[in-house]
């Protein structure tokens, strides 16, 4: 008897003390999950950006920091009723009337390149392009063009749309171009033989093999720029609590449940920002940013021949010519 009353008590114990010790714990947890943060204070009044799917998400709170900061600020998105809702409410926050929306449809070339001649008929200068905007864990479809939805538009549609306003990068320099990718290109691998998935397709992979083609695509970026002042960055936000697991309803209903231990979207910015101001990055080129500091890139991400080769059948897809 003694030894069950033992028992109960021990249970009624860890039932009373683990809640305790998680509200004790939980600021820690937080301050952890947040990650670094970008401490830069430099000033962008004069600079102009643009920044893809800047409508939502990280892409919106990295809008709002670079408006915050004297930045004009071209919002590059699809819908743009959310874009213009979204430029509103910055405006009316920053006190920055400088926040525009234009019309970009990644998964479309027609759209990139009707996107890029507006700017650039409007546009004297760009300092800062984002390519933030993606899509994930897709059920299997196509762009616009016949591209697989993943590769289409995390990988093509911000190569052409790089390659379009390059020029504008390189009269305005110096000049960052920063590329949203993500932890998950550890997974990626680029497979040439069935580039669109129409052999073998694995939704979580496919995001995987695109983030690795934004961290190869930033790489060779990087070295073709050199002593032209326009720098290339990739990064990893973090897991953040976003709308971009919305093809998902399994990972809708986790990220909701572990919502506690995900960035918020303003977290998730942070290395976004940092890549886009920090005075120390200023000829910092071809790396891989995490939590505002240098992250490793996997031995995949780092292999120049693939790269090149990357580069060369993306141009051959686009049909552009980018030597």
């Amino acid at each position: 008897m003694a030894a069950g009353v033992s028992c109960w008590g021990a249970a009624l114990g860890a039932a009373v003390g683990f809640p305790l010790l998680l509200l004790v714990a939980a600021p820690y947890i937080r301050r952890f999950v947040a990650g670094g943060r970008c401490e830069s204070a430099a000033r962008l009044d004069g600079k102009a950006a643009v920044i893809t799917g800047a409508n939502t998400g990280i892409g919106k709170e990295t809008a709002r920091e670079l408006a915050r900061r004297g930045a004009r600020v071209i919002i590059a998105c699809r819908d743009t009723a959310k874009g213009e809702a979204a430029a509103s409410e910055i405006r009316a926050e920053t006190g920055n009337p400088q926040v525009v929306v234009k019309k970009l449809d990644l998964a479309d070339t027609k759209s990139i390149r009707e996107f890029a001649d507006n700017f650039l008929a409007e546009e004297k200068e760009l300092h800062i392009l984002i390519n933030n905007a993606g899509v994930m864990l897709c059920p299997y479809s196509k762009t616009a063009d016949g591209f697989e939805m993943h590769l289409g538009v995390n990988h093509l549609g911000h190569f052409l749309l790089t390659f379009l306003l390059l020029e504008r990068l390189k009269q305005s320099a110096p000049a960052r171009i920063v590329n949203v990718s993500s932890l998950g290109h550890h997974g990626g691998r680029i497979r040439f033989h069935d580039l669109n998935g129409e052999k073998s397709y694995n939704r979580g992979l496919a995001y995987c093999h695109s983030k690795l083609a934004n961290v190869l695509f930033t790489r060779e970026l990087a070295r073709r720029l050199q002593g032209t002042k326009v720098t290339a960055n990739a990064l990893h936000p973090g897991s953040v609590h976003t709308e971009l697991v919305r093809h998902s309803l399994a990972m809708m209903w986790l990220w909701r449940i572990f919502s506690f231990f995900l960035k918020t979207p303003w977290e998730g910015a942070q290395t976004s920002v940092y890549c886009a101001v920090a005075e120390e990055l200023e000829s910092v080129t071809g790396q891989y940013f995490s939590d505002c500091r240098p992250a490793y890139v996997s031995s995949r991400g780092r292999d120049d021949e693939t790269a090149k080769k990357l580069w060369n059948v993306s141009c051959e897809l686009l049909g552009i010519q980018w030597d």
